[in-house]
């Protein structure tokens, strides 16, 4: 077994400073795939070849009296609280921000509990306020983020779900937002466009596209509703006849309408 060294708990924290950028502990890590000490789990991925699995973690070093002990809430040696709130299955030790462990997850969440239910087909917690009005994806958390490709299932970061029933990490959906509104997956709208599509009726209307156009029609599909019509063209946009929307795509050449000839 490799010896463990001051240097080596240095990695995620010096002595006697609480916790990293990722947690507030008491405590540092004893990895056991590398026996180096480290104050979280992504402290050590950061800084090694390989992935700290914390659900094999067995020990701590208290970064106050240095002493190696069974993973647990309190120093045994000198009664230091290792984390307000401590999971003895992820060990995760932290500030209180009312986690839970949810079994089905297999990890903790930030809560409070009250506030989630765990979706089973999209095998993840959830805000009450999406119970029976999410589209659900079976095991739709354990795909990676389409913005930044990393993992959403636990990653810290929170998880939002699009109309479509795709998720995004919340931040990657925010910058998404300042390019374009379409899912980067399905290119479902990722939020509700009624208003910008009337305001868009308004100006196809006073838009008038040249004689030789005025006529021309053109097959599309709604990106929103997945139907297929036949609309007039339009430079500024083609607008779906089922839903309405102008989330559209282009599904045949333009053609001179046969009664308009």
């Amino acid at each position: 077994m490799a010896a463990l060294t001051r240097e080596d708990g240095a990695r995620g924290q010096k002595k006697g400073r609480r916790g990293c950028e990722h947690y507030d502990r008491g405590c540092l890590l004893k990895a056991p795939c590398c026996d180096k000490l480290y104050t979280c789990r992504l402290c050590h991925d950061n800084k090694e070849d390989h992935q700290l699995d914390r659900f094999k973690v067995k020990e701590v070093q208290c970064i106050n009296c240095e002493k190696i002990q069974h993973a647990q809430q309190t120093c045994e040696e000198c009664s230091t609280l290792f984390g307000e709130y401590y999971c003895s299955i992820c060990h995760l030790f932290d500030k209180d921000k009312k986690q839970y462990h949810c079994e089905n997850c297999g990890i903790c969440r930030i809560g409070p509990k009250e506030d989630f239910f765990h979706c089973l087909k999209c095998n993840l917690c959830l805000a009450m306020n999406l119970q029976g009005k999410h589209k659900c994806i079976e095991n739709v958390s354990r795909q990676n983020c389409p913005i930044c490709l990393e993992d959403i299932h636990t990653s810290r970061v929170v998880a939002h779900v699009l109309p479509c029933g795709h998720l995004l990490h919340r931040t990657c959906y925010e910058e998404m937002l300042k390019e374009g509104y379409r899912c980067p997956l399905c290119m479902h709208s990722a939020l509700d466009m009624s208003r910008y599509w009337r305001q868009l009726d308004d100006e196809v209307a006073q838009t008038p596209m040249p004689s030789e156009y005025q006529n021309m029609t053109v097959d599309i599909l709604c990106n929103d509703c997945n139907g297929r019509s036949t609309v007039q063209f339009h430079i500024l946009g083609m607008k779906c006849n089922i839903c309405e929307s102008y989330n559209t795509a282009q599904a045949g050449g333009c053609r001179i309408s046969l009664d308009q000839q």
